[in-house]
């Protein structure tokens, strides 16, 4: 598959098989991430993989009331209290596993961004290597919080971006229709 058409068909996967996606695949998966550029060549990123459908759903579980403990009325999380609320939900969708890309901590310049492209090449490359991805930003709340940086590890300096889960699609993913793009100038 060529890079055109991995960015052209690669989807948004919300219903996964059971098999699990190995950790030499999540490494691959990783060093794919690292070959993104980087402002002023900081590559300061950091990885965290959490592996297994039954560990997903029970932090699952908890990242839901943790983000239901947290919204307040007007805000824009509001529109998930009903999903969050069903018990039956899992914010995870039954991937079998979660990768992370945090920022390191001191990381100057333009790390944020520098997480979003090694994100994307994670799930460019998953999906060359016919895995399916989403990004899981409602995470990112409970990932950066005190209580679960501790619990996985991680140091309270690093910042999650974007969590991702991957995993093998259970069936295929239709296209979303994108709009025309919006030309602000060509001069």
């Amino acid at each position: 598959m060529n890079v055109l058409d991995a960015i052209k068909t690669r989807r948004s996967v919300r219903s996964y098989t059971s098999e699990a996606v190995e950790r030499p695949v999540l490494e691959q998966l990783i060093h794919a991430a690292i070959q993104a550029p980087s402002s002023s060549n900081a590559q300061a990123w950091a990885f965290g993989v959490i592996q297994g459908a039954a560990a997903l759903r029970g932090y699952s579980d908890r990242a839901k009331v943790f983000l239901l403990s947290r919204i307040t009325p007007g805000s824009p999380m509001e529109k998930y209290r009903a999903r969050l609320s069903d018990p039956n939900v899992n914010i995870f969708h039954g991937a079998p596993a979660l990768l992370v890309v945090y920022v390191q901590p001191g990381a100057t310049s333009r790390p944020l961004e520098d997480c979003a492209l090694a994100a994307q090449n994670i799930m460019l490359a998953a999906h060359e290597m016919g895995l399916g991805t989403c990004y899981i930003g409602m995470s990112q709340l409970f990932l950066n919080d005190a209580e679960t940086k501790r619990e996985l590890g991680v140091g309270e300096e690093y910042q999650a971006v974007s969590p991702i889960i991957v995993g093998h699609p259970k069936e295929g993913t239709p296209p979303v229709p994108r709009k025309e793009p919006v030309l602000l100038f060509w001069k």
